[in-house]
This record gives C-alpha cells, structure tokens and sequence, in this order.
C-alpha cells in the first residue's frame, strides 16, 4: 500500500494519478483524432529496467502521456493499438520521462505530471526565456541513472520542440555512463493536433504516429559526435531528414 519509487513517491498515487490522466487524454488519441502505432514488436523482450527511449519532440506533454499509454496497453498484449483503455486500472508505473525543472514547475498539472513520472533536470543553455550557459548538475545525470536502474526512461535529444535542432551531447553522456539499451522513436502529427504544450486540442481527425525502431547499436569506440549523429539519424532528426526548400518556379 504505501509502496515507493526510487524517487520517494507512492506507487499508488502514481497508479491514481497516471490512470486519470490516461482517462482524460484518451478520446483525444483514439476518438477525435487517430493513433496509428508501429514498431511495438521492438518492445518485445525488453527489461524491467535500463531501457532508453530517444525521441523527436513535438509538444510538452502530448508526446510523453502518448508513449506512457502505449507502454501501458503493451504490457496488457496489445500490438500496434491501444484497444479499450483497462489497461488504466493498473497502468505501467516504473517509466519516467526527462523533462526541464522551469517546465514541471509551472503550474498545477505539470507538478502533477512531475510526480507521475518526471526526471526534472535543469537545462544547461536556456532558462526563464533566455539564453544560458551552465554545467550540467551532476545531480540531474544521477537522477536519470536511479531511474534507469528501475524502469524505462524516456528523452528527448533535442531539448526542443522545435524540429530539425542539433542533439544535446548529455543524452550521449547518459548513454555512456549507464549503458541502456536504446530505443529510437520517431513522432509525427502530434504538433498538427495540440497546441505547444500538448494539453489543448486544436485540430481532429489527425493522424498521430508513433514508431519504435529496432534498439540502436552504439559501439563503445565512436566519438560523442558520432554517437549524437546515429541518434539523430535513428529519430529522423539529422540534416538529411530535413526538407529541402522549393525552389522559385521557373528555376533550373
């Protein structure tokens, strides 16, 4: 009953909580617009724990409330769907999501979303709107590693919802450091679908994709920079993902 993460908080709060949310956001995914899922064969014979998800990033929370939901009806069997929402009676518990510390601060609902799963870190390039720059707080990569050691976690490269940013070289440090397995998730259509924050619907009848690829082989002799390319390759993010502009009618 009084059951704890690694991070102190109620295993049976976090069922209450994740499941209301789940409640909420799921006519969004699967009424008003459509969830179409591939790749979840790639979630197959994963561990409990020390798994690494890499994903582009389209909204603050649509993206991650996305991905938990998926988590949660994969366990209960489902393949490429999400099928009836039961899986909310008894959700997924150990999975956690890399989020800035300003944006879990700000306001009701991301403090509630903080405690349902949340790894806050403090960004190292921006805060309060402006351009920063400051060392990674050792504390921030440990707390990553505690969740890693009891479930999945779930990152965003880029920091940004902005498409086509370079990778952040802390995700490659986390890598290195702990050694998960890595899984690239590729989104799309979620940006169309919600304003920025993921919480508002601004559009229906849109196609939300979510694609897990196959874990990524990362061998220990590339450099940083190598190993921030493939990622961003995996996830669709690097410059050869990028479209090209039109060009002016009538030009060779």
């Amino acid at each position: 009953m009084f059951r704890k993460d690694t991070f102190g908080h109620l295993i049976v709060l976090k069922r209450l909580l994740i499941g209301a949310i789940g409640a909420i956001t799921y006519p969004g995914l699967s009424w008003l617009n459509r969830l179409r899922i591939e790749g979840t064969e790639n979630l197959n014979g994963l561990p409990q724990n020390g798994v690494l998800f890499v994903s582009n990033h389209q909204t603050y929370f649509a993206d991650v409330i996305t991905l938990m939901h998926i988590f949660c009806s994969h366990r209960q069997g489902k393949v490429n769907r999400l099928g009836r929402p039961s899986y909310l009676l008894r959700p997924k518990t150990d999975t956690f999501f890399v989020a800035a510390e300003e944006t879990m601060k700000a306001g009701l609902l991301p403090k509630i979303f903080a405690y349902a799963g949340s790894v806050s870190i403090k960004r190292t390039w921006r805060e309060g709107g402006k351009d920063i720059n400051r060392q990674v707080d050792p504390s921030d990569i440990s707390n990553i590693g505690k969740a890693l050691e009891s479930g999945w976690v779930i990152t965003f490269p880029q920091g940004t919802t902005k498409p086509f940013v370079p990778g952040r070289r802390g995700t490659v440090h986390i890598i290195r450091k702990y050694q998960p397995i890595v899984v690239p998730v590729v989104i799309n259509g979620f940006r169309r679908a919600f304003d920025k924050k993921g919480l508002k619907l601004k559009k229906r009848g849109v196609e939300l994709q979510v694609r897990f690829k196959p874990p990524l082989h990362l061998p220990s002799d590339l450099s940083a920079e190598e190993t921030l390319e493939k990622i961003m390759e995996a996830i669709e993010q690097s410059e050869a993902f990028k479209p090209k502009p039109l060009r002016p009618h009538g030009t060779a």
